[in-house]
C-alpha cells in the first residue's frame, strides 16, 4: 500500500495538488502537508505548487469576471444571489477583500469574479493575490505537516498508523467544513425567516 501510494504521489501528486488548489483547496493542501511529513512529497514543492494553483485560480476567476461578468450573472444563479452581498463587502473593505477572498467560506470563487466586474485595478489584484496565495499555501501546508510532527510525539512509528492518521486528519478537515457550513446556514436563517414572512403577508 505504501509503495503504491508513494509511486502514485511521485507521478501525479503535484499535478493533482495544483488542480485542487486552482479549484478550491484547504482540505487537499492540509493532506498534502501531512504526506510531505511522511516523505511522499517535498514540503517546499507542496508550498510552491499550492501557491501556483491558488494564484492562477484567482487570476483566472478575476479575468473571467472582467470578460464575462454579465453573462455569468445571467447563467449562474448562485453568483447572482451573492452578487449584492459580495459587492457590499468590496465597497466597504476594498483592498482587504481582495487579500482575504480565499479565506471566505462560500465566497472564495465569487469574490474574485465580482472584483473583476468592478473597476478594481488588475495590477493591484495581481500583487494582493500573490501575497495572499503565498500566505495561504504556507499556513495550510504547514498545518498538515505539523499534524504529522505532533503525531510523532505520541506514536513511535507514524508510518505504521499512517492510514489511521490520514482518516483522523480527513475527519478533522470535514468537521471544520461542517462547522463553516452550519455557521453559514445559521447566519442566513434570519434572512430566510424575513423572506418567508413577507411571502405570507403577500398571500394573506
Amino acid at each position: 500500500m505504501q509503495e503504491f501510494l508513494g509511486q502514485y504521489l511521485t507521478t501525479y501528486g503535484y499535478g493533482v495538488l495544483f488542480v485542487w488548489t486552482f479549484l478550491e483547496g484547504e482540505a487537499g493542501l492540509i493532506l498534502a502537508g501531512f504526506l510531505a511529513f511522511q516523505g511522499y512529497l517535498d514540503i517546499g514543492g507542496v508550498i510552491l505548487t499550492a501557491l501556483g494553483g491558488a494564484f492562477a485560480g484567482d487570476q483566472f476567476y478575476f479575468y473571467l469576471g472582467r470578460w464575462k461578468g454579465p453573462w455569468l450573472l445571467k447563467v449562474f444563479t448562485l453568483i447572482a444571489r451573492k452578487f449584492r452581498k459580495a459587492l457590499r463587502l468590496i465597497e466597504r473593505y476594498g483592498t482587504f477583500v481582495a487579500f482575504v477572498s480565499r479565506y471566505t467560506y462560500g465566497f472564495r470563487i465569487i469574490l474574485p469574479i465580482i472584483l473583476g466586474m468592478t473597476t478594481f485595478p488588475a495590477r493591484r489584484f495581481l500583487w494582493l493575490n500573490l501575497c495572499s496565495a503565498f500566505l495561504w499555501a504556507v499556513l495550510f501546508s504547514l498545518a498538515g505537516y505539523f499534524f504529522g510532527k505532533s503525531a510523532s510525539l505520541f506514536v513511535e512509528d507514524v508510518s505504521r498508523y499512517e492510514s489511521h492518521l490520514l482518516a483522523i486528519l480527513a475527519g478533522l478537515v470535514f468537521c471544520m467544513w461542517l462547522f463553516h457550513f452550519i455557521h453559514a446556514r445559521m447566519r442566513r436563517r434570519p434572512a430566510r425567516e424575513r423572506l418567508r414572512r413577507m411571502r405570507q403577508r403577500e398571500f394573506d
